[in-house]
C-alpha cells in the first residue's frame, strides 16, 4: 500500500499539463525501473528526465520529484503525508493533487478536487454564487452547497465533460445535453 501511495502521488505530480497518454507512458516506464521512494532516490535527475520525458514541464517535475521523495523518506518513513495540509507543503503538489491524492491514496474524501475544467464548468452553470477567480474560490465555493457524498465524483464527471465538451474555447453547446439548463450556452 505505500508503493501504491508514492505511486499516486507521483502520477499526480507527472499529470499537471499532461495528456493522459502521456502521463501514462512516463509512469509505465517509471515502473518498469521499480518505481520506490529508494529507486527514485538513487536515480540521477538526468536518468529521471529521459524517463518521464516528455510529460510537461519535465525538468520541474524532476526537481519536485526529488525534493518531495526525499522529504517523504525523512519525514514520512517513505509513505505520502495523509492530511491534505501536509500534501500541499510538498514541492510540486497543489490543492487538487493533495485532494486527489487523499481519494485514491487514502480513500478519503476531504475536499472538491479543483481543477480548471471544473472550475471553468462551475462558473459557466453558474454553481458558484459569484464568479470565482481560481481553482481554490470555486473549491470553497462548491464545497459550500454541493452534497458532500457527491465531493469524490464531480472532479471525474466535469474533467471528462470539459475535454470533450464544454471545451475552453469553442464549446460544443450545440452537442451539449444541458444546452437548455445553461446559462453560458446563451452567451456563446
Amino acid at each position: 500500500p505505500q508503493v501504491r501511495r508514492y505511486q499516486v502521488l507521483l502520477a499526480l505530480m507527472l499529470s499537471s499539463q499532461t495528456k493522459d497518454q502521456v502521463t501514462s507512458g512516463a509512469m509505465l516506464r517509471l515502473r518498469r525501473r521499480g518505481l520506490t521512494v529508494d529507486s527514485v532516490l538513487q536515480m540521477d535527475d538526468e536518468t529521471l528526465g529521459q524517463i518521464i520525458y516528455p510529460v510537461g514541464f519535465w525538468r520541474n517535475k524532476v526537481k519536485y520529484i526529488k525534493q518531495t521523495t526525499a522529504i517523504l523518506k525523512q519525514k514520512y518513513g517513505g509513505d505520502i503525508p495523509s492530511t491534505v495540509e501536509e500534501l500541499v507543503q510538498l514541492p510540486g503538489v497543489g490543492p487538487k493533487m493533495a485532494h486527489l491524492a487523499m481519494h485514491i491514496a487514502w480513500d478519503s474524501v476531504a475536499g472538491i478536487a479543483v481543477d480548471t475544467h471544473v472550475h471553468r464548468i462551475s462558473n459557466r452553470l453558474k454553481w458558484v454564487k459569484k464568479e470565482t477567480k481560481n481553482p481554490e474560490e470555486t473549491r470553497v465555493a462548491l464545497e459550500e452547497w454541493l452534497p458532500r457524498d457527491l465531493w469524490k465524483e464531480i472532479n471525474w464527471l466535469l474533467v471528462g465533460f470539459g475535454q470533450q465538451t464544454c471545451l475552453p474555447v469553442n464549446p460544443r453547446c450545440s452537442q451539449c445535453l444541458n444546452q437548455d439548463i445553461c446559462p453560458a450556452a446563451k452567451r456563446l
